[in-house]
């Protein structure tokens, strides 16, 4: 398998008992560390008013890795474009490509509509009987986040990130704007020329982000670009997502044909019992933000343990417990080719989230040498 190139996705996660500096720290010495490992490309998420997420602005934290690396692409996964304008991503990433050229990947995600998994189901041609793929992957039962549309926390998160009364422009339409942005073509309905300094020409390499089969693949498959899917955010809909974007695929200057990265939640250590020992604080992390209390800081394995589960607890993380690839560094890389093989993957991008920075750097030293061997 080491043919087929592994990634990292950070969302800066802050620990408990410590702190957003720390936090930020950590994932620069994280990326120089994955840089020294061989992985392809570094990715920072974008998240809002979480309390134990420090990764807010993927741009700045580019910025930041950028000066502190030297091989490794570094990008955006992703962008969210529902509060923000083609003209202010392409400046931002024109910026940072003026000073670190041929380094960065765009990665666009669509926020401001449907939850991710919100879109209707689509029939994948990959049979899935009692949860399984015919390999064994597991797909389990499609979780809805129809209870997340009401929450206060989520309608404040859109007010403060969107001016008053702004109205996010149509998907397709804003990534229309950034490929014109970038190859300096745009021209606005009565003709004017917009040319973008520094962004226009930039050697950035663009990225759709998208968890269901809707929008965001047809989007990305429509342009001819990457696409990836996000099988640690929605695995029940990574199959749809990846069959999506390659039906709806047309050849373009960028690529002849598709190209797919699919995300994985992982947690490596020597054994499987040390493996599974770290990974106890994941249930109540993905809890905190299903529930819409947001990402809480990420407990130790006693903080963890001390919490009283629900069933309508369990219900909320079933699906992200049960997909979580946790074990040593053979059983990982075991489900890793597992997902590849289900979803055909021409990369894989790995999260890993743990208490002790030390335990996270171990992690991913250790996949990157088992998948070497592979």
């Amino acid at each position: 398998m080491s043919d087929i190139p592994l990634g990292v996705l950070d969302l800066v996660p802050i620990p408990s008992g410590s702190t957003a500096t720390e936090a930020l720290r950590n994932s620069v010495d994280l990326a120089r560390r994955a840089e020294e490992l061989g992985y392809a490309r570094y990715w920072f998420a974008e998240h809002h008013l979480n309390p134990g997420v420090a990764g807010t602005s993927p741009a700045v934290l580019l910025a930041l890795t950028a000066s502190a690396t030297s091989t490794i692409r570094l990008g955006s996964g992703a962008v969210q474009l529902g509060h923000r304008t083609a003209l202010s991503t392409v400046e931002e990433f024109g910026l940072i490509d003026a000073l670190h050229p041929g380094r960065l990947d765009l990665g666009l995600g669509r926020s401001g509509g449907a939850p991710p998994g919100g879109a209707a189901a689509r029939p994948t041609t990959t049979p899935v009987v009692d949860g399984l793929t015919p390999n064994g992957l597991r797909i389990p039962p499609r979780f809805s986040f129809e209870h997340l549309l009401g929450s206060p926390r989520v309608a404040l998160q859109r007010t403060l990130l969107q001016q008053p009364n702004a109205v996010s422009q149509e998907y397709g339409e804003q990534i229309d704007d950034v490929l014109a942005l970038l190859a300096g073509t745009y021209r606005s309905a009565d003709g004017a020329e917009a040319h973008v300094v520094p962004g226009e020409g930039a050697d950035l390499q663009l990225w759709i982000l998208g968890s269901s089969g809707g929008v965001s693949a047809e989007v990305a498959g429509r342009n001819g670009l990457r696409f990836a899917a996000n099988y640690h955010v929605s695995p029940a809909t990574v199959l749809e997502a990846a069959e999506g974007y390659r039906a709806a695929f047309r050849p373009s200057d960028v690529l002849d044909k598709p190209y797919v990265s699919v995300s994985a939640d992982v947690m490596v250590a020597e054994d499987d019992a040390r493996a599974r020992e770290l990974a106890t604080g994941y249930g109540l992390w993905v809890r905190s933000i299903r529930n819409a209390e947001g990402a809480i800081p990420f407990p130790t394995p006693d903080e963890a343990r001390a919490h009283v589960w629900s069933a309508a607890d369990r219900a909320l993380v079933q699906d992200r417990l049960d997909t979580q690839f946790v074990g040593s560094p053979g059983r990982v890389a075991d489900r890793l080719a597992q997902l590849q093989e289900a979803t055909g993957a021409d990369e894989l991008l790995i999260t890993t989230i743990t208490h002790d920075h030390a335990d996270r750097v171990r992690s991913y030293a250790l996949l990157a040498e088992e998948w070497r061997t592979r």
